[in-house]
């Protein structure tokens, strides 16, 4: 009797020491980084509706965390087993599985930053997206003019081109273009403060012809301080009937964007081309900044009808053409020199 009892409390014993060094095993796994997040951190992406089980197998196979069972014993005791939230996570270096679990209990996936700068196009940005791996090119351009979207946003317009202010954004992997586009619209409807909307109704001016002007304006004025003055040549011309004859629009008609023109393209018979129709063109050209959208409401006061470059920065304005064919042939000799 006595040595049974000796014999069942040996093995409880080691029963227990083997329990406490696993424990004692599998606690050091979790705590401790895993030797791939020693070396620096590691991106991982957790698909939708996966079980822990599943998003386990995920981490372990990036070697994120050491222990794929521990993860799971984790989130059963912290209570979010069913709560692990999809997406990409940058995980930092040195991150335990503690860590890890905590980060997707919070869900802070991460963010990918994206510049659309001043008189950036819709098209450069589907390019800018599809580089970044966040959406398609196409999906982009095809929401961008989808009338329900377009409805949805409160843009007349056939496109939300020179509807998205330009800036730079954080998007997360998995936000649709619809998402995207909004948020970005929407800073451009918070942008256009009510004393923006009433200084364009006083111009006589919608607010879809503002951003149009405004677009022009950013696409020509290299230097900040010129945009009033060429917002001026622009009304100047407006007032006369005279067309607008800038070679951005013509670049958005033929496609050409930011490359040099043809006499062909000038001629091109196109809404947007400025140069054979008068008027605005049908819609902006490009995104706008806050001070080309000022400065096509608030133009300097003067007579200028022309303008031509007068180095990489800065133009030559004139208020009679024998004036501006003078400055074209200065600019012509300087570029040849």
């Amino acid at each position: 009797m006595y040595t049974r009892i000796i014999v069942t409390f040996r093995r409880f014993v080691v029963l227990a020491t083997v329990a406490v060094s696993a424990l004692a095993w599998e606690t050091w796994r979790v705590v401790t980084p895993a030797a791939a997040l020693r070396e620096g951190p590691l991106t991982v992406e957790i698909p939708a509706h996966g079980s822990a089980l599943a998003v386990a197998g995920r981490l372990g196979e990036v070697g994120a965390i050491r222990s794929p069972t521990g993860f799971v014993a984790l989130s059963v005791v912290r209570g979010s087993l069913r709560s692990l939230k999809a997406g990409e996570y940058e995980i930092p270096r040195g991150a335990s599985t503690v860590d890890i679990v905590s980060l997707l209990e919070q869900g802070r996936v991460r963010q990918h930053p994206v510049l659309h700068p001043e008189g950036a196009s819709v098209a450069e940005l589907a390019r800018t997206l599809e580089q970044a791996r966040l959406a398609s090119a196409a999906d982009v351009v095809r929401v961008a003019t989808d009338p329900g979207f377009l409805k949805s946003q409160g843009i007349e317009g056939p496109s939300a081109e020179g509807y998205l202010f330009p800036d730079t954004y954080y998007f997360v992997r998995g936000m649709s273009p619809e998402q995207m586009l909004g948020r970005m619209i929407q800073r451009m409807q918070g942008k256009l403060t009510p004393e923006l909307r009433q200084h364009a109704q006083a111009r006589q001016m919608t607010v879809h012809e503002l951003l149009t002007l405004a677009s022009i304006i950013e696409r020509e004025a290299v230097a900040r301080e010129e945009r009033p003055v060429i917002s001026a040549v622009f009304w100047n011309r407006l007032r006369l009937a005279m067309p607008l004859q800038a070679d951005p629009t013509v670049q958005y008609a033929v496609g050409r964007e930011r490359r040099a023109l043809t006499r062909a393209d000038l001629a091109t018979d196109h809404p947007y081309n400025t140069y054979v129709r008068a008027g605005l063109p049908p819609g902006p050209i490009a995104s706008p900044g806050l001070g080309a959208i000022e400065a096509a409401l608030d133009p300097a006061p003067v007579k200028y009808l022309y303008f031509v470059k007068k180095d990489d920065q800065r133009h030559y304005f004139s208020t009679t053409i024998e004036e501006h064919k003078l400055a074209v042939v200065r600019y012509r000799m300087a570029r040849t020199r």
